[in-house]
Order: structure tokens, then sequence, then C-alpha cells
């Protein structure tokens, strides 16, 4: 059930600080996974992963949940619509080599490979994208990336971007509107986004919200979490600048990364359902300021969004292919919980 955002709840569900990525338990097969419709309503399948990115000690980590990944695909007899890459794609940057980087490779063409993931890399900025190479910066190569590799199935066509799925016309066959945000404008310590861009971006936001929907879900990702239970806490810029337009749209689902976890958040009062899953691969943080509930948990992992026309339904994965938590939401805006 919703509860109200400042208040403290005490429960044990919360990020635990254990994140096992080898051991005996057994992996998660397909009559694990709660239907979320009948099947005669067509579903798609999209995977989210977020601060996945990473380098040299952390390598193994990203190459466990990516494997799980890969496994979990296989286990449920899925291929991907999409992957939704959810930012931090590079931590520490491509070594000034752009478009050269041997990291497009290695951090993501061999990571997840496309015969288990054939679809596209929807792909969005994170703060860690943003690292300086002798007066270019990372972001610069992902921006260029499909358009020096046609074939590539990276997708960050700019900065921010609307997105349709499927993402093949008719539109007005389209389960869901996407809105792909650069959420760096509050990344104030490290002067990524000045004013002007940032308004120029929020103006595009509200443009788009207050347009007639095409289709039954309406959904923002970004990189930063509008709210949230981990490390990092809200974002206050965003929930100034952001959360009253999400409110106004009554976006459906807001998904993001950043706090190194997977979490499910219902705010009282809110229209929304707030995801975190930045558990690709950067080390797990355990150090919760609060708990927006229902769900909560410093383990490393990613998302599966199995989305039709009456509802919605969002797990969470951990390395080892376990459901830890999922949720179903109905076009009426109600949430059902379940494990």
């Amino acid at each position: 059930m919703p509860i109200t955002r400042r208040r403290f709840i005490k429960k044990t569900f919360a990020f635990s600080a254990a994140a096992a990525l080898m051991g005996n338990r057994r992996f998660a097969l397909a009559a694990d996974i709660v239907a979320a419709a009948p099947p005669s309503e067509p579903a798609q399948h999209y995977l989210s992963v977020g601060d996945y990115g990473v380098v040299k000690g952390d390598l193994p980590r990203q190459q466990a949940v990516a494997s799980a990944m890969i496994k979990y695909a296989a286990a449920t007899s899925l291929k991907p619509d999409a992957l939704f890459m959810l930012g931090d794609n590079f931590y520490g940057g491509l070594a000034g080599k752009g478009l050269k980087s041997p990291r497009w490779q290695t951090n993501l063409e061999e990571m997840y490979p496309a015969q288990s993931f054939p679809g596209p890399m929807y792909a969005m900025l994170g703060n860690h994208d943003y690292n300086d190479e002798g007066g270019k910066r990372s972001v610069d190569a992902q921006l260029a990336y499909r358009d020096a590799n046609p074939t590539a199935r990276w997708t960050l066509p700019s900065k921010w971007y609307r997105l349709e799925l499927p993402p093949t016309p008719p539109a007005e066959k389209s389960l869901a509107t996407i809105l792909v945000l650069d959420t760096n404008f509050n990344y104030r310590d490290a002067h990524i986004m000045g004013d002007f861009e940032r308004g120029v971006q929020l103006s595009w936001l509200a443009a788009e919200l207050d347009k007639p929907r095409t289709a039954p879900w309406l959904f923002v990702f970004g990189h930063h979490p509008v709210y949230s239970s981990g490390k990092h806490g809200d974002t206050d810029d965003l929930v100034a600048a952001v959360e009253p337009l999400l409110s106004k749209a009554k976006v459906d689902l807001y998904l993001s990364g950043h706090d190194h976890d997977l979490q499910h958040l219902e705010i009282e009062g809110h229209p929304t359902s707030f995801v975190v899953s930045g558990a690709g691969g950067a080390r797990t943080r355990t150090t919760p300021f609060d708990t927006h509930g229902p769900f909560g948990k410093a383990v490393y992992g990613f998302s599966h969004l199995e989305l039709r026309h009456s509802s919605f339904t969002l797990r969470h994965i951990d390395a080892n292919g376990n459901q830890l938590h999922a949720f179903t939401r109905a076009r009426d805006g109600k949430v059902v919980n379940f494990a």
C-alpha cells in the first residue's frame, strides 16, 4: 500500500547487505514467473539494467548480472523486445578512444550478446558518462556511436528523446510512450548541464506530457531517481522540477538507476509507480535514509518489464536468477505486489 514519503518504516525487507553472486541456489524457471494476464493477451518483454559499465575489479559483478540476464531469458523462453540501459554506461570513460574504445565490445556487445538480446538497446546518460577525455566526453561518443555503426543495437539518438513501444508503425498500435531524459541537470557538483540546456529539456518534457495520449501507457525514464530509499535519497531538483509534471500527466511509471540497488516505491497520493534498477555491476550501497516501500534491496540484479494493453508487470531479478519482488499495475492505477 502507498505510504507517506516522509514516514520512516522499520521493516526488515529493506536493503540486505549481502549480494550473493555464486552458490547453489537454483535459477528461476518459467514456472516461477507469475503470469500478469491471460496468455490470450499479447505481451512485450523488456529487460532493464543500470549502473553496469564498470571497470577492473568490479567487472566480475557486471559479468554475473549479464550472465543472469542471459540465463533468465533462456529459462523463461524470452527474446526480449529490447534492453533499457539506465545510465552510467561507462564508468571511467572511454580512455580517450571514443568510438574506437574496446569497451564497446567488452562492456556492451559481448556482455549482452545479440543472440540472447536481438532487440535495440535504448540508452540514457548517467553522471558517470560525463567523463572528460582531453576536452571530449564519453557522452559525445555515445551519441555518435549509432551513426558510426548503423547496424548496432545501441540506440541513443539524443540526450533526451521520445520512444514508442513497439517502435514500428502504425503509432496507434503502440502500447507505451516513453520519454527518456538526461537527468544530469541535477548533478550540480559536476557542472554537467547548464541552466539553458536544463530549461530546454524541461520545456520539451512539459510539452510532450501535454500531448494527448496515443498509447495505453505513459512512462518516463532517466538515470537519477525522483524518489529513492537508497544512499543518494530523493533527488531534490527532480522532485522540484519533474515530479509536478509526472503528477499532472498521471505518468504510470518512472524507471531509473543511480542508486545501486533494486527498489519499488509507491508514494501516497501520487499516480506514478517509481522503480529503481541500478544494480548492474557497480558496488551496492547499504545505507538507506528512509523507506518509501514497498520494496528495496541492495543486491545485484536487473528488472523485467512485461507490457500488455490492460496491465504491466515489473519484476526484480537478482544475479542468481531469483525473483525478489514483482508488482502488476492495471490501467486504473491499482497495484498488486507479489514475490
